[in-house]
């Protein structure tokens, strides 16, 4: 038993420096699916309202990130890779109604791009995988988090849901909510989700008519996400402007 748990736990570290890459995955067996399964048909286009549904989903997702990382302090809730970090032990917040915010958030975000693909079943496959993978990670993390902060953790945990929020014991975050925080940290969201939508659009045109169909609409929403992307990755690079103490 100890040694499934020894291995659980080395799978999940690993895994969790790669987490970054989970997406990149994903989008190849989207591509793989609107190859195999996307057929021919002459005028076929996603309806404005299926794409705005997924949007709108991969968005909400988006915002659960926003709204953890505008209270979480320094040193929480990063883009860490290397190892596990965690200077405190968040519990007020969103983390007084789910131990994984973060992961809820990346779980809506690509559930609205595996929808996107128009195939029912790949939201499934896409939800299956994003269980493996993540349940390895956060077996990691709370290892982690138990050797660090003991009985405190333990507290927390027995009561705060791993995954599916319990919104009757919300409690109101120890710090304010910081917009700068969230630009700083979260400028990548917003583009990722977009590109990866557009990339999408474009291979089920040539996939299916083989040929790509520029749409104007797309093409403002892109110019617009990478514009966004490089002025916040400018301001966080070169200046001091999206710095708050604390933070």
């Amino acid at each position: 038993m100890a040694l499934l748990k020894e291995e659980f736990e080395s799978s999940g570290n690993w895994l969790f420096r790669w987490r970054s890459y989970l997406p990149l995955f994903m989008i190849g067996i989207c591509l793989l699916a609107l190859r195999e399964y996307v057929h021919p048909r002459p005028g076929e286009n996603l309806s404005h309202a299926w794409v705005a549904l997924c949007l709108m989903i991969s968005f909400f997702g988006l915002g659960i990130r926003v709204f953890t990382i505008g209270y979480t302090p320094k040193g929480t809730s990063g883009r860490n890779t290397k190892k596990q970090i965690a200077n405190d032990l968040n519990t007020s917040g969103i983390y007084s109604v789910v131990r994984n915010p973060l992961y809820l958030g990346n779980f809506f975000m690509g559930l609205g791009i595996a929808l996107f693909a128009g195939l029912w079943w790949l939201a499934l496959i896409y939800t299956f995988i994003f269980w493996l993978y993540y349940e390895r990670i956060i077996f990691a993390e709370e290892a982690y988090l138990r050797n660090k902060f003991g009985s405190a953790y333990l507290e927390w945990a027995n009561v705060t849901p791993v995954f599916i929020p319990k919104l009757s014991q919300y409690k109101k975050a120890d710090l304010p909510f910081s917009i700068k925080n969230v630009l700083k940290r979260e400028y990548n969201g917003f583009f990722a989700v977009v590109l990866a939508m557009f990339f999408l659009e474009v291979m089920r045109d040539i996939f299916s008519t083989g040929s790509f169909n520029f749409n104007l609409e797309w093409l403002w929403l892109l110019g617009i996400s990478f514009t966004l992307w490089m002025v916040l990755r400018s301001l966080k690079k070169y200046t001091r402007l999206l710095n708050v103490a604390g933070r």
